[in-house]
């Protein structure tokens, strides 16, 4: 008797098809917020899209915070993804950059879940070191990794290629972990706890 996860065809079992799995990255930033999107389907990443959402400099913070959610809640609804990955925040030289920056985060990660998507959060070092290999590798680097990685024609502006690589990063378990799971998970000292 056959097992109910494999099909037949002609005189051979075939094992069946993975599924495709829909991952929207995010680069937050207060100015400029990165999105991309691509399909994993076994261990095969496509590419979907990608871009930036701008905010108005000149605006007051609560009008950028809304142009942040309101697109990537545009971006949700058209593109339909199930699981969002964002990249973490950490504390820069300036205090009140690292505040405007986390508000900017804060904004991204209400978008997804708004829309009932689990969030996934990697460090810039977990996602350089997933994309490139090295995780103090520079943007360029990074840039040129995402495009051979998703066979691209040209390399994504830098705040898309740094929101496809926390996809990728995402597709990838986090860090070179494979298949592990790690939503719910933190790291300390390279270890999940």
């Amino acid at each position: 008797m056959l097992k109910e996860s494999m099909a037949v065809s002609g005189s051979r079992l075939v094992p069946p098809a993975s599924p495709v799995i829909r991952i929207l990255g995010i680069d937050p930033g207060l100015r400029i917020t990165g999105f991309g999107v691509l399909e994993k389907c076994g261990q095969r990443l496509t590419y979907v899209t990608s871009g930036c959402i701008r905010t108005d400099e000149r605006g007051e913070l609560p009008e950028r915070i809304r142009t942040i959610l309101e697109g990537l809640s545009e971006v949700i609804a058209q593109i339909k993804p199930q699981e969002v990955a964002v990249e973490k925040v950490f504390v820069n030289v300036n205090p009140q950059s690292t505040l405007l920056l986390g508000q900017a985060r804060g904004a991204a990660i209400c978008a997804a879940v708004i829309s009932a998507l689990p969030v996934s959060e990697y460090t810039a070092l977990q996602v350089k070191q997933a994309v490139v290999g090295n995780g103090h590798a520079r943007k360029e680097q990074v840039q040129e990794m995402v495009r051979r990685l998703l066979k691209l024609s040209r390399d994504p502006s830098a705040d898309a290629a740094d929101a496809l690589a926390c996809a990728i990063c995402h597709a990838h378990g986090g860090l070179g972990m494979g298949k592990l799971q790690t939503r719910g998970f933190r790291m300390k000292r390279g270890r999940l706890v």
